[in-house]
């Protein structure tokens, strides 16, 4: 899950991301350019300049935590279920058995979920560079 989650991140970093950059630095460098400009104008010009690079960090930060999130709570429901296994006398193997099944099936289940999850932080960067 992890590799998954992170070619998927490298991607949109090379295709979306790395542009965004690129047009800040380049933005930010014409705003140093303006001899004209007080210290606050172009600090101010700078600010904007990286705004648009922030909210593609945020976006991907907050898909990823919300991705996080929903992996987690799926391993913590095959603890409890391993737990309320045991304490209901199960096997130790047979219970370790379970919660491995059920450890394998939220890796499945959020693999099946980073392509959507890629796309909509691609569509999500596309409307902010337009």
């Amino acid at each position: 899950v992890q590799a998954a989650v992170e070619s998927a991140v490298q991607a949109l970093e090379r295709d979306r991301i790395r542009g965004m950059q690129g047009a800040m630095f380049r933005c930010s460098a014409r705003c140093c350019e303006d001899t004209t400009a007080s210290m606050q104008e172009v600090q101010r010009c700078i600010e904007r300049c990286h705004a648009p690079l922030a909210q593609a960090q945020a976006i991907v930060t907050s898909e990823l935590e919300h991705f996080q999130d929903r992996l987690n709570r799926c391993t913590l429901h095959c603890n409890d279920k391993a737990r309320d296994a045991l304490d209901a006398g199960g096997s130790e193997v047979k219970v370790r058995g379970q919660l491995d099944s059920c450890l394998a099936s939220c890796g499945e289940d959020h693999l099946r979920l980073i392509p959507a999850m890629a796309k909509k932080m691609q569509d999500s960067l596309a409307a902010l560079q337009q």
